[in-house]
């Protein structure tokens, strides 16, 4: 794990193996394939999710119409945020995990069906402490599919 603290400042984007050095999701709850565009000093970035029909959850959502699951979406938007604190932190992230504190609006577009590439715009609006406020955007093809306002905590990894 100290590999994932000796992150190069200057660097822009993470491709699947470096997002997972910095967060503990796997598959299948990874929802991010690479994260682009991360800008440090307005804490935002840009999570992209290939959305293919092998997914796990397209079975049951619905069989006749697969359609990404809306809190998935969510899920990505916060997975692009906890990037960009882990990112942001650096070396004092070390042993920390970003939870999931709130959602305090959301709004939900257009479905997102297999095929789609998803991009999540995420950029930090606040933080105090360990607590960390963003906004996200979703689009596919550059037209929004949902949107959200959320705020995550930075807690040591072993805390309860």
């Amino acid at each position: 794990m100290s590999e994932v603290f000796s992150i190069n400042p200057e660097l822009k984007s993470y491709d699947v193996v470096g997002i997972q050095k910095l967060l503990p999701h796997r598959y299948p709850f990874l929802m991010l394939d690479k994260v682009v565009n991360l800008v440090e000093e307005t804490g935002s970035a840009v999570g992209i999710k290939n959305v293919t029909i092998n997914e796990p959850f397209f079975p049951g959502h619905f069989p006749s119409h697969p359609v990404m699951p809306g809190v998935l979406i969510v899920e990505a938007m916060a997975q692009t945020a906890a990037v960009i604190v882990m990112h942001t932190l650096g070396a004092t992230a070390y042993g920390k995990v970003v939870y999931f504190m709130s959602v305090e609006t959301c709004k939900f577009r257009k479905p997102v069906v297999p095929g789609d590439v998803l991009e999540l715009h995420c950029e930090a609006q606040k933080s105090r402490g360990n607590v960390w406020r963003f906004s996200g955007v979703a689009k596919v093809g550059g037209v929004k599919v949902a949107e959200a306002v959320y705020t995550a905590m930075i807690v040591d990894e072993k805390a309860e």
